[in-house]
């Protein structure tokens, strides 16, 4: 969800041991961050070119796969029985089956906000692109032809209003560089708020449907999840002013295609994207895009994070991502971990410090006929003692909670929290 804040998830077994471990890299990757992968004792395994039809094999032996925007099949789960990381270099996690990562206790992660100034450049360089119309005044000076007087017809963008679709760390850089343009800008975000708005100093529009009707020019900020398909529908394209511009710099999936390009084609709006339907997986390839062709709509090659400051910045986070993971167990910006587990009750247990406590405890409990959901342990100073959270899926009886109890020399105190 746009403007959700990232998840740290600890992984309770601890740290893992990277000299064992192999991390598959199947997409291009700065050199110094592949020796930054070197650096944690990793084996690294550069493979750039690999298919989507070879990723399964290839990842075979991995540990931890990182990708851009390679997509990763469940058949990759399948096969790398060792993986147990997946980190998409970069925003969103569309191109990861993610629902077969989870049943296969994989966890995924992305590198939000890392690339948002370089979108949100791509963006306004769109919008003002489309005002002036400036490819078309070069083709025309590549051609020979001189047409001041056709080329001078522009709107400006002085006062006119910008809509934000999406006000996450994109659609917040889009807004800010749209004030300093001197617009009005309206957002419209499932998160966003009046006092957030207030705070962010735009206007907040109820639907998208009332952001499109106020704006002169619309820019589609949103993540792509079954929630937000095709959520830019006909009726907010057809909300839009006749002759406004229309800028999608997200995924081309969030936008009602068929609509988009009826309306394009008839010149009923301009289109500034970055993202097409049924675009190449390869960076280079023959692409014929109905979309791309028309006049008034300017299209660019799924570029938005494509600048070398937002390429350094998302495989930094990358390393970032995987070195906690290693050296800490924990998983920044993990995406699959469930928000709310299927736990009914909390066993607190305080207990001394050695070892079979919580092997017994558990054991008990098994015995019992009681799933175990999630487990958290924590040592105090000297490591004497600790404090076990055991979340339940169920409310254990009074009688396993007396077995426990009745294990002295081990146990130090029972508590029981129903959540």
């Amino acid at each position: 969800m746009e403007g959700a804040t990232p998840r740290v998830i600890d992984w309770p077994p601890g740290p893992c041991y990277p000299g064992r471990m192999k991390i598959l890299v199947a997409d291009a990757f700065p050199k110094e961050r592949l020796d930054d992968f070197r650096a944690l004792g990793l084996t690294v395994d550069h493979q750039p070119g690999v298919s989507v039809k070879d990723l399964p094999a290839a990842a075979g032996e991995a540990h931890i796969l990182v990708v851009r925007g390679k997509q990763v099949t469940g058949e990759v789960f399948r096969a790398a029985q060792s993986l147990s990381l997946v980190v998409r270099a970069g925003a969103g996690v569309n191109t990861i089956d993610v629902l077969a990562a989870s049943h296969r206790g994989v966890f995924v992660a992305n590198c939000p906000g890392q690339n948002s100034i370089a979108v949100a450049e791509l963006a306004i360089g769109l919008l003002l692109a489309l005002d002036r119309r400036i490819p078309d005044n070069v083709a025309a000076l590549r051609a020979g032809k001189w047409d001041k007087k056709g080329f001078s017809e522009a709107n400006g963008l002085f006062g006119r209003t910008l809509g934000v679709a999406g006000l996450g760390a994109i659609g917040r850089e889009v807004a800010r560089r749209a004030r300093s343009l001197g617009m009005k800008v309206v957002a419209w975000s499932r998160s966003l708020d009046e006092a957030q708005a207030s705070e962010l100093g735009v206007e907040r529009a109820p639907d998208l449907v009332s952001l499109a009707r106020r704006s002169d020019a619309l820019s589609i900020h949103l993540p792509l999840s079954p929630e937000t398909r095709g959520v830019v529908s006909r009726a907010v394209l057809e909300a839009l002013p006749p002759g406004a511009i229309f800028l999608n710099t997200a995924r081309a999936e969030v936008v009602d295609q068929a609509a988009l390009l009826e309306l394009a084609r008839a010149g009923r709006i301009r289109v500034g994207t970055d993202v097409f339907a049924g675009e190449p997986e390869k960076g280079q390839a023959d692409f014929d895009s109905e979309l791309g062709k028309l006049p008034n709509v300017y299209g660019t090659h799924h570029i938005g994070a494509s600048t070398a400051q937002a390429q350094d910045a998302i495989a930094r986070e990358t390393v970032r991502i995987v070195e906690s993971f290693l050296r800490a167990g924990r998983v920044p910006n993990c995406v699959n971990v469930a928000r709310k587990t299927p736990a009914r009750a909390r066993l607190v247990v305080r207990h001394f410090d050695k070892v079979g406590v919580l092997a017994n405890v558990l054991g008990l409990i098994r015995e019992a006929g009681i799933n175990v959901e999630e487990v958290q342990n924590t040592v105090f100073e000297e490591a004497r003692a600790a404090s076990c959270a055991i979340d339940l899926d169920e409310r254990p009886p009074a009688e396993l909670l007396e077995r426990i109890r009745a294990r002295k020399d081990e146990i130090l105190f029972v508590d029981l929290v129903d959540l």
